[in-house]
């Protein structure tokens, strides 16, 4: 069977100020249409179909459509629930889904068994697929729980929690003559991160061990980290990638979508289809004669600006280069005056560094050096 693995299209991106609704418009149609020539039996969305919990009107018609066209190139498409995404919110839309002949599961529910999905191929190649979505730390473990946890045991409770969980969907992987499938949205140890991700769920409280697949699964689709790369693991275990740079950190990384081929026989051969719809991401540097020769159209800019700081810096730079989304100065150009700070500093009593604290604010108001005297004195004597 063929599947097509994509993942992390964060539908209602703002970049800095910058709606990016019309390249999404432009990717996921460039997805559908690698689906129409590709021809999968199986379309996996591994998390994060929207950037924010709380999606606009437009975010959420551009998802579902996107969604809609997959199916109708004759795929069967699942989708999961990753954590920028409103779990319960996506699971409200399952009658629609339903309806439409697509898989979506938004949370992990009271009925594990509801992620554990069925079909064939029309070739009448048995498929099975775990889908797990994303599992909040705080929701696997009990808060009073986390409370009595150090940070090192919560972190392998929570991995314990995964692996049995995974465990308890893929018992019935053990059926002979079916492709074992799994997709889910982790952070998995050793895996590099795209540059874009959300911190708080992608440090090490949010990690687990490839070892929580099992050994007899065909492939693991994963959602969650931005750069399209392979996972050392017991089965075939894979990364997608975003379907475009979400943000600058990302501006190295190919967005692709993964055409994987597999059969109940045969490992899992996986090739990477670049997606090109969205504009580029590039950081320039240079002082602003050097910025009037970049010629970058279709790309958005991160500007380093090689010049010392002064009023009306930025919209110089934003008339050559309107494209521009983030200005900043180039750290070398700002001098480090920490170590001479501190040199000023070495030596000094808290009586004089308070009073050049006052001469810096210019600062007269009668009784205020003589109340710190008072207060130092004071303090002084109790220690």
């Amino acid at each position: 069977m063929r599947i097509l693995h994509t993942s992390d299209w964060h539908v209602g991106k703002v970049l800095k100020g910058r709606t990016r609704h019309d390249e999404h418009i432009r990717v996921l149609a460039q997805v559908v249409e690698i689906a129409r020539a590709e021809r999968p039996d199986l379309v996996i969305v591994a998390g994060d179909l929207y950037d924010t919990a709380a999606p606009s009107p437009d975010s959420t018609r551009v998802v579902t459509r996107a969604l809609s066209a997959l199916q109708q190139t004759g795929a069967q498409v699942v989708a999961i629930g990753g954590n920028h995404d409103n779990g319960a919110a996506l699971d409200a839309l399952r009658p629609w889904a339903d309806a439409a002949g697509i898989v979506l599961r938004g949370a992990v529910g009271k009925d594990p068994d509801e992620l554990l999905i069925s079909g064939s191929t029309a070739a009448g190649e048995r498929w099975q697929l775990v889908a797990l979505p994303f599992l909040s730390q705080r929701y696997a473990i009990r808060a009073a729980e986390m409370y009595e946890l150090t940070a090192a045991e919560a972190t392998q409770t929570y991995a314990d929690h995964i692996a049995r969980l995974i465990a308890r969907l893929s018992e019935t992987f053990a059926q002979p003559g079916v492709i074992n499938l799994l997709t889910a949205h982790l952070t998995i140890f050793g895996a590099s991160t795209g540059g874009g991700e959300r911190d708080a769920h992608t440090v090490m409280g949010y990690a687990v061990p490839a070892t929580v697949f099992p050994t007899n699964a065909h492939y693991v689709a994963l959602g969650h980290l931005h750069r399209s790369q392979q996972v050392i693991g017991p089965c075939p275990v894979r990364y997608c990638g975003s379907p475009l740079a979400v943000d600058f950190g990302e501006e190295e990384n190919i967005p692709s979508v993964a055409i994987v081929d597999v059969a109940v026989d045969q490992a899992a051969r996986v090739r990477d289809v670049p997606v090109r719809g969205a504009r580029t991401l590039r950081t320039v540097r240079g002082t602003l004669e050097q910025l009037a020769t970049v010629d970058l159209p279709d790309a958005w800019l991160r500007v380093f600006i090689r010049e010392k700081p002064r009023v009306g810096l930025r919209e110089d730079v934003q008339a050559l280069l309107p494209d521009a989304l983030e200005i900043r100065i180039d750290p070398d150009m700002v001098p480090d005056t920490r170590n001479a700070q501190m040199a000023q500093r070495a030596g000094r009593s808290p009586r004089q560094l308070f009073g050049d604290y006052l001469d810096s604010r210019d600062s007269t108001e009668d009784g205020v050096r003589e109340l710190f005297d008072e207060l130092y004195d004071e303090v002084s004597t109790a220690s």
